[in-house]
């Protein structure tokens, strides 16, 4: 791997020459700009807006922006004279607990090696004392034009460092933390606490870049002249949650499937987390013993009397059937359907002397 810049670790008193290199690298397709009428590159050139010309790097240097606009003109041998220790060291300014360092400060990430047979011995050195105290070492260096702040550890064998961001390089979250009203449930915790266990956990190692993998398949059928497949239609994710239990437990459910689990038992399981309580079946009533069960008064109409009388009010008892066809067909009054089962001998009552009227008329019109 070949170094991008040489200096040494100052450790108090102790120098440890270094080269440092990358320790990472970018997987990531890169595309060109071409002119989509005849597929020539679109390139950029540098003008300079007082001669209207092409520049050459060479004719290119550096300058600083003024608030006014005015550009002031800084030069590279102005910059090296700067007074900055860190120039070219990596000076430790403290060790810490890794925990003491925010994942939002970290950068990029460089392999320090030790320069030459003399820097072995120092570099071990640092390595095993960063190892035994389980703490990172926190530095200042210089790199690319700037001052920087970084972070040692041990990664196997090597020491890293890791460029870290100052902490007034960092934003406010105060802007876009979510609404502090929202609560969150006890069982929706439940659910989201069985879904983590479900996904478990996996090998980084084993993850890749899809989205990679996709693009280089689709130059390579193009370069040979084939159509590309065309993707796979799936759901597409996201949108608005509407319910979010129900989208926890099919998380869940899905989560199970995709690790071979049986899903099935554990949906009577997760039914009842979402209601808090477990489910009992009512037996409904027979249809025969609704019809002789007491009702209230506005339920169910007679068969028989409802249908002749014009208000049809009168409500169905299956025990006064027989005595409610009877007397509807002789009074057909609105009381009989009103009135409580202890009027109803008011009623037979009644009947009983309109039938002995009948019985008087025919004799006064015979002595007539």
């Amino acid at each position: 791997m070949r170094s991008i810049w040489n200096g040494a670790i100052s450790f108090g008193l102790v120098s440890i020459p270094i080269k440092v290199v990358n320790a990472t690298e970018s997987h990531s397709i890169s595309f060109r700009q071409v002119h989509l009428d005849d597929g020539g590159r679109i390139r950029y050139r540098k003008f300079c807006e007082l001669e209207d010309r092409e520049v050459t790097t060479g004719e290119i240097g550096k300058a600083y922006e003024d608030a006014d606009g005015t550009l002031i003109p800084i030069t590279d041998e102005e910059l090296s004279a700067l007074p900055i220790p860190t120039a070219r060291t990596i000076e430790i300014v403290a060790f810490v607990p890794a925990e003491r360092i925010d994942p939002l400060q970290m950068d990029t990430a460089y392999y320090l090696a030790a320069n030459g047979v003399p820097a072995t011995k120092p570099y071990v050195l640092l390595r095993e004392a960063l190892k035994r105290s389980q703490k990172v070492a926190v530095a200042k260096f210089a790199l690319r034009g700037r001052e920087r702040l970084g972070m040692l550890r041990v990664v196997d064998d090597v020491i890293a460092m890791h460029g870290l961001l100052w902490p007034d390089e960092i934003r406010s979250t105060e802007e876009v933390a979510p609404d502090a009203s929202v609560t969150v449930r006890d069982k929706e915790l439940d659910l989201a606490d069985a879904l983590m266990d479900t996904l478990g956990e996996v090998e980084l190692t084993e993850l890749h870049d899809d989205y990679r993998e996709a693009v280089e398949e689709l130059v390579a059928a193009k370069a040979s002249g084939e159509l590309p497949a065309a993707p796979p239609a799936g759901e597409r994710a996201g949108g608005k949650v509407l319910d979010l239990m129900a989208a926890l437990e099919k998380s869940v459910r899905a989560a199970k499937v995709s690790r071979g689990e049986e899903a099935g038992e554990e949906k009577g399981e997760e039914a009842g987390a979402r209601t808090g309580e477990s489910a009992e079946v009512t037996p409904l009533p027979s249809r025969r013993s609704a019809r002789t069960a007491p009702k209230e008064v506005g339920g169910k109409k007679s068969t028989s009397t409802a249908r002749k009388t014009a208000a049809k009010k009168t409500v169905a008892k299956s025990t006064a059937k027989s005595t409610g066809q009877a007397a509807g067909k002789a009074t057909a009054t609105k009381s009989t359907a009103k009135k409580t089962a202890a009027k109803k001998t008011t009623a037979k009552k009644a009947t009983g002397k309109k039938a002995a009227a009948k019985k008087a008329t025919p004799r006064g019109r015979a002595s007539a």
